[in-house]
């Protein structure tokens, strides 16, 4: 188990276990991300799966617990982040740029 899906596996509440096992599998599936601040790693995770949906058609109700888990790993990155609150408005610039951008490629 990673840092990452370790401290995943204390957040209260629980998440659903569908929702929680698919973020758990990306993080898993990606070790360099353990290099990676729990910040950093929860948004490039929510960027793997905005990815997949949009690649698969976002209106697919296929790709539904890929985009709750994208949104859920934006949620439990800011969570993460509260612990340092002065970085939060730097990090959501960043993460709202990005995500855009994603967007921006399929449109």
């Amino acid at each position: 188990m990673s840092l990452h899906t370790a401290w995943l596996a204390t957040r209260e509440p629980e998440a659903p276990p569908a929702l929680t096992a698919c973020v758990r599998d990306l993080l898993e599936s990606h070790p360099e991300w353990e290099r990676l601040s729990r910040v950093d790693a929860f948004i490039e995770a929510s960027e793997v799966l905005l990815r997949r949906v949009l690649e698969g058609g976002a209106v697919a109700r296929a790709n539904a617990l890929d985009l709750l888990a994208a949104d859920a790993c934006v949620t439990w990155a800011f969570e993460a982040a509260a612990d340092d609150p002065g970085t939060v408005a730097g990090r959501a610039e960043r993460a709202t740029k990005d995500i855009a951008a994603i967007a921006a490629e399929f449109a």
